[in-house]
């Protein structure tokens, strides 16, 4: 693993020295003579600055805004480096924004800012909502990204979204489901338990109890023990986590107490995304669970427990957060999609719905393929993308969040083209030469 790793980080290191970042800006227009620019520059631009003016919302129509979102950061948790602030964290937004466009269709702008309270991200994203059509806030700390992200949410009138939250929760919401159908049991009925209490597994809690789960069956364990009313920091978490703090009186209708151990015996599922492994969860403690128990271990790179040690402990449905074991749990299943619905719909938010509709399309999507081995589709498996945008479009409609009403149909045919367009765009540019191989000699 260590040398694997090593690898990799010697790769990329030489890789953005010779390509200087990951991504650029080019016309989407044509220009043949300079006559052109009399069209998409002074004088013709400016009648469709005053039709703007007239009616904002023409600016989903008339602009780039309809495609392109802000991937917003301010550096404070770095893909579990931690705080290594803005500049450091432009290669991981440069990276996102990637995925953004070969996935998803979608134009998205690394943006990490230098800011020093969560106010300040909250002020810029409200200052830069004109020019984009959704904002994705990325690898902010928590509980910071909890309260930027609700209040976003309140106040801006496009689609915001946390990926490191509802990202994240979507996509174990998609493979729970299909886990609960290998071992026959009812998901709304079941009792789960959640190792680690930051930002993914908070959310993927508030979503799975918007979806169904009972709050009495859900149990969280942070670094101090399981979560419960009578814990003697429930005072000061009141006041510095309130999220964390609702959970803590909402769930765990048992009362237990204690730590992983006792937060595992006799439930259905366990969802971990706390510290790296192996031996966060032993087992012992898996064999304490329910029959047929499901394991989610997602801690990167090194899982809360090896999945075979969990199959050999009786684990009957095993996921990490990894791609080179089965069942890889990964936000990348979701927001591509997501963002695709969302910003064709011309959505004035992302709603819990939504993310609940986009995570049952991923998991229909395996089909006939469902087996222990493969609950979720892979990134490769692109066809799912578009189904999830058709998705979320009408959801968003139904709920009137949206400023275009679209049908599954016509949101399909539509973000199939456009991904498969910049898909093609990606290629037919390496093709010609225009993205040079700088590579070959470093794999």
């Amino acid at each position: 693993m260590g040398e694997e790793s090593s690898k990799w980080f010697k790769i990329a290191i030489e890789a953005s020295r010779r390509y200087g970042g990951k991504i650029m800006v080019l016309p989407k227009v044509p220009v043949r003579s300079l006559q052109d620019f009399s069209i998409w520059y002074t004088p013709g631009v400016a009648a469709v600055s005053r039709e703007i003016s007239a009616d904002i919302d023409k600016s989903f129509e008339y602009t780039w805004r309809w495609n392109a979102i802000a991937v917003l950061t301010d550096g404070s948790r770095v893909l579990g480096l931690g705080n290594v602030g803005p500049e450091a964290a432009m290669p991981v937004m440069e990276g996102k924004s990637l995925l953004f466009k070969y996935l998803g269709g979608v134009d998205a702008v690394p943006l990490p800012i230098r800011a020093k309270s969560q106010d300040d991200i909250i002020n810029v994203a409200k200052a830069i909502e004109p020019a984009f059509g959704g904002i994705n806030l990325e690898d902010i700390e928590s509980p910071k990204c909890f309260y930027v992200l609700d209040k976003l949410r309140e106040e801006l009138r496009i689609a915001v979204w946390h990926d490191d939250q509802q990202g994240t929760a979507g996509a174990i919401l998609a493979g729970l489901i299909n886990a609960f159908k290998i071992v026959g049991k009812k998901l709304e009925d079941s009792t789960i338990a959640f190792i680690g209490a930051g930002a993914s597994n908070i959310a993927a809690a508030r979503i799975l109890i918007k979806y169904g789960v009972k709050p009495g069956n859900i149990i969280l364990v942070d670094s101090k023990g399981i979560l419960h009313p009578e814990r003697e920091d429930m005072d000061k978490l009141m006041l510095t986590n309130p999220w964390k703090y609702e959970l803590a009186i909402k769930t765990n209708a048992e009362r237990r107490k204690g730590g992983i151990k006792e937060a595992l015996v006799g439930v259905d599922a366990v969802v971990a995304a706390s510290v790296q492994g192996p031996g966060v969860i032993k087992k012992e403690w898996v064999r304490a669970m329910n029959k047929d128990p499901i394991v989610f271990a997602l801690a990167n790179p090194i899982p809360e427990i090896w999945p075979w040690e969990a199959k050999e402990a009786g684990a009957k449905v095993v996921a990490t957060g990894r791609s080179d074991f089965p069942n890889q749990v990964n936000n990348s299943l979701v927001f591509p999609g997501v963002f695709r619905g969302a910003l064709d719909a011309r959505v004035k938010t992302i709603t819990d719905e939504m993310i609940i509709a986009a995570a049952q399309e991923i998991a229909n999507f395996v089909g006939d393929k469902l087996s222990e081995d493969k609950i979720l589709p892979t990134m490769e498996e692109w066809d799912f993308y578009p189904r999830v945008a058709a998705a979320v479009a009408v959801k968003a409609s139904e709920q009137g969040v949206a400023r275009r009403s679209l049908t599954w149909k016509d949101e399909y045919n539509m973000a199939k083209e456009i991904i498969a367009n910049a898909r093609l765009m990606i290629e037919t540019l390496y093709g010609k030469g225009l993205i040079k191989d700088l590579l070959s000699d470093l794999a």
